[in-house]
């Protein structure tokens, strides 16, 4: 294991324990408040397709978010995990479509979309445990979210399963790609995971932002 690969898995092993920590309650309401501040953000109130995924554990809760989006008539697309590691795509149907899945995981009961169907989102909500003030993000290792941003960058191509989309013409959900730098990638974090600085290695990418409960903090792109 390289340096840099050695000290994210210290780092991961740190953050988790924290968040072990956090007693229910206290995670409870910061979920809420880290809800109302992410559903305000410009990001989420235009698109017409957001991608996100189901907290589970004592990670920040989506559940609200979610809801909320879809009560808009934003389309909500949420993640399968795939048996290599990567993500297929599902629309989000309400709480009552969501299965139980590998490694703890919700996942939407709904027409598989394929790799490729997170490019019609215009915003990402991505997973992670800490973040810093370059944007880089620190997740916990598995490597999804790396393809599905080296997806969005336009680099790659998709895994196996065809293109986005349900229906006889692939066609994902109603929404785009926005002109021009892609999708805005919104991590969603506590307090106190925005971190001075996080081991990087030359795969990773930096977000648009971090909203944690008590701030929203935005990084330029590069």
């Amino acid at each position: 294991m390289g340096s840099d690969q050695a000290r994210k898995a210290a780092l991961r092993r740190t953050l988790l324990a924290a968040r072990a920590a956090v007693p229910p309650e206290e995670a409870a309401s910061a979920g809420r408040r880290l809800a109302r501040r992410a559903l305000e953000l410009p990001e989420l109130a235009q698109a017409r397709t957001v991608a996100a995924y189901v907290s589970v554990g004592r990670e920040p809760g989506t559940r609200e978010v979610l809801e909320s989006l879809r009560a808009r008539g934003t389309a909500v697309l949420l993640p399968v995990l795939l048996a290599d590691g990567d993500l297929d795509w599902a629309e989000y149907g309400g709480p009552d479509a969501l299965r139980p899945a590998g490694r703890g995981l919700l996942e939407p009961a709904g027409p598989r979309l394929g790799p490729a169907a997170v490019r019609a989102a215009e915003a990402v909500l991505l997973p992670g445990l800490a973040v810093d003030g370059r944007g880089l993000r620190l997740g916990r290792g598995g490597g999804s979210y790396d393809r599905v941003l080296a997806r969005l960058a336009g680099e790659g191509a998709p895994a196996a399963g065809g293109p986005a989309g349900g229906g006889p013409s692939g066609s994902a959900p109603s929404g785009g790609v926005p002109a021009g730098g892609g999708p805005a990638l919104v991590v969603l974090l506590y307090d106190g995971e925005v971190l001075d600085h996080v081991p990087a290695e030359p795969h990773d990418r930096p977000v648009t932002a971090a909203v944690t409960p008590s701030a929203v903090h935005r990084f330029p792109r590069p």
